[in-house]
């Protein structure tokens, strides 16, 4: 077991003075599983990648149990790593491939064979031990790479993207699988992600980053109900928070052709900030719809996603700016409307979100 910390950690490309990581101070727990999210680009792959020894740790320190391991070789550092494309020996059978790590280590025979049985059977892998890699579907594969992780018994599980590889359905299936094997070998892993719903249903708890920089490590449900930025509220959440630039006005912003009512916390804020408009941010679960035009809102249905209990419509208000991006609005998924059809919705009271229009950090 291990406690990780990354201590003003930045890792900086030769030939790029832009650091692929500025600065990070991440503390992870023992036993706790830290999912790093983010678009690409943002520096999540390098973070884990200097983890694990395979990038250079420019400036600052990653620790391990309190020992840095900046300068430490990857073999040292007490980690196991699953790629992304598996990375198994195509001429091994599955069982050599789990010990293959066991064997350079001058374990006995007796004593892999019994390591190799134990994690084939927390993976429902006994069945195919003897089958080589080509033999087996893309998420059997998966899970031989995590048995060869597990073999190993090391302090922190680093994960790269393991799921990309994989269909929709079994992507579902698989990451439920790791979630569960994690929580009953209560091993600390650090396991990176583009996909946010792949990270809120994963993480205890889920660090955002953004061009190499920390926006916010949260519980998936705070990242959800209190993002710190307009980023991190943009980024977490599918379909993702309506955010939208508008000019207050009394009591409340403008929005299409009306002015809608918004909390006296925002308000109080954005008055203290000595701003007069804000970025709105609103969860498309967070309308109350009237079914027909009753609502403040008017809502012009462009487009119905159906998605069985749930519908997402997305539409214009009227009073709208030509290039505004539509509104996203859930409706309950037996009754949508239809396209063309003008529907009349409300914000819910006290579920707004503000954000500096400049500096995108959270008002209220």
């Amino acid at each position: 077991m291990a406690e990780v910390k990354y201590v003003d950690a930045s890792c900086v490309y030769p030939g790029n003075p832009v650091p692929a990581v500025d600065r990070l101070n991440l503390d992870i727990k023992d036993g706790e599983f830290m999912v790093l999210v983010g678009p690409s680009g943002s520096g999540k792959s390098t973070a884990l990648r200097m983890l694990a020894g395979l990038e250079g740790v420019t400036d600052g320190e990653i620790r391990i149990n309190g020992a840095d391991v900046s300068q430490m070789p990857p073999k040292d550092r007490d980690i196991a790593m699953v790629f992304q494309n598996y990375a198994l020996y195509p001429h091994m059978s599955v069982a050599e491939n789990m010990g293959f790590a066991l064997k350079l280590k001058g374990l006995p025979k007796a004593e892999r064979e019994a390591k190799v049985a134990h994690a084939a059977e927390l993976l429902d892998l006994t069945p195919y031990l003897a089958r080589k890699p080509k033999a087996l579907s893309g998420g059997q594969r998966q899970r031989v790479a995590m048995g060869r992780a597990i073999v190993r018994e090391p302090s922190v599980f680093l994960m790269d993207e393991p799921l990309s590889n994989l269909d929709a359905k079994l992507r579902v299936e698989t990451r439920a699988n790791i979630a569960a094997l994690q929580a009953r070998l209560g091993i600390t892993t650090v396991y990176v992600t583009h996909d946010q719903v792949e990270a809120m249903t994963m993480g205890h708890r889920v660090a955002v980053l953004k061009d190499g920089v920390l926006q916010q490590v949260d519980t998936p449900r705070n990242l959800y109900d209190r993002p710190r930025n307009a980023f991190v509220a943009g980024f977490i959440g599918s379909p993702a928070m309506n955010l939208r630039t508008v000019r207050l006005d009394g009591n409340g912003a403008h929005l299409g052709s009306v002015i809608a009512p918004l909390s006296e916390r925002i308000l109080h804020a954005a008055r203290s900030a000595g701003i007069d408009s804000v970025t709105l941010g609103i969860r498309p679960e967070s309308f109350h719809v009237a079914g027909d035009q009753t609502g403040g809102l008017k809502l012009e249905v462009r487009l119905v996603e159906e998605l069985g209990a749930d519908a997402y419509v997305y539409g214009t208000l009227a009073g709208d700016a030509p290039g505004e991006k539509p509104l996203i609005v859930r409706f309950d998924g037996r009754v949508p409307p239809r396209i063309g059809e003008i529907v009349g919705v409300d914000m819910r009271t006290g579920e707004d979100h503000a954000f500096h229009p400049e500096t995108g950090e959270r008002l209220g």
